[in-house]
């Protein structure tokens, strides 16, 4: 089966050809992250727009590249949430209508389901079950794996997303846009010991997450002291400390708690290099596997909706003739194809 996967939750426009027998075709990516960094985050509208305009003309492109005429495909997949309405809606409506008129079925992917399944796309991948940790711009969870579509949530944030906390504090050290990137690169010309700041619920039992309070404390760093190149890598390094800190603390207890061999890491933030090493090394301690999708895969992508929608398409899913985006959807609400 060959399908066609539309990537347009957020600020990044992905395009992707998948077939289940020969793999990954060809895939690619607009990021609008420049045009949003003017305004310190994405701005709803312009996404939407910048969309529209992107997305036909990259699905052109993918399909010379994965030497497919629209009429080799047999399905396509198409984000249909959670994310922004406005930008969901985009890929919804031109992924049913490109299906309606070649006559394929089409299937809406849950948008963390694609990212719980990216490292699948790897000649190396994980088999089922394992513990998972989504951490992006919009979610932070540990989730135990059984099989596609049979999660469990075991913890989450209970206010900022980790990727939204990295985000936030590189507006505030103006740093730019988006703020894991520049966070990391701040980071590695801070020194360690002249700030420290809290792992947010580290001190209590439980697998939640909170990064509002390490929020805050870097805003009272940066309130407090002149904010010099010295000074700005500082805080990025300490806050950047603590944000891995937490996450690789939560992960032991869910490891210990679920006693999973295998560590799932996706996101946007799993790209971070710190997390990356520290996750590794809280592996070999325990004798626990740790998989990441390739960096280009950790972001927003057309790649993992295809593979996803593959996946749930093979199984015989698909859409009606009526499109729908939900810009809040649960990834505990899926079931198995």
């Amino acid at each position: 089966m060959r399908v066609l996967g539309l990537e347009t939750s957020c600020d990044d426009t992905g395009v992707a050809v998948f077939d289940t027998e020969n793999g990954l075709l060809a895939h690619k990516l607009y990021s609008q992250s420049q045009m949003h960094a003017e305004y310190g985050g994405v701005v709803p509208e312009l996404a939407s727009r910048d969309h529209i305009r992107k997305l036909l003309p990259l699905v052109r492109e993918v399909l010379a590249d994965a030497g497919t005429a629209p009429g080799d495909l047999d399905g396509v997949a198409y984000t249909m949430g959670p994310g922004l309405a406005g930008a969901l809606l985009v890929g919804a409506s031109i992924g049913r209508s490109l299906a309606y008129a070649l006559g394929i079925p089409a299937v809406g992917v849950h948008h963390m389901e694609g990212h719980l399944l990216a490292p699948m796309l790897e000649h190396d991948a994980p088999a089922f079950p394992f513990l998972a940790l989504l951490v992006s711009g919009g979610h932070t969870l540990l989730t135990d794996v059984r099989a596609m579509g049979d999660y469990r949530l075991l913890g989450e944030s209970v206010d900022d997303a980790v990727g939204e906390a990295f985000d936030k504090t590189a507006k505030l050290l103006s740093l730019g846009y988006p703020g894991g990137p520049a966070i990391a690169a701040a980071a590695a010309h801070g020194t360690t010991g002249r700030f420290r700041f809290p792992r947010p619920m580290t001190d209590r039992p439980g697998l939640d997450f909170s990064f509002s309070g390490l929020k805050t404390a870097a805003l009272i760093a940066a309130q407090q002291h002149a904010l010099d190149a010295r000074t700005i890598g500082d805080i990025a390094h300490a806050f950047q400390e603590a944000a891995v800190d937490t996450l690789v603390i939560k992960c032991a207890r869910a490891l210990e708690q679920t006693g999973h061999t295998r560590l799932v890491i996706a996101g946007g933030v799993g790209a971070n290099t710190l997390l990356r090493t520290r996750l590794q090394e809280l592996g070999g301690r325990n004798n626990v596997r740790v998989y990441y999708p390739r960096p280009v895969f950790c972001t927003d992508n057309g790649a993992m909706i295809a593979y996803a929608g593959a996946l749930r398409l093979r199984a015989g899913q698909k859409e009606g003739l009526v499109f729908s985006a939900r810009a809040r959807w649960s990834l505990m609400d899926l079931t198995a194809p």
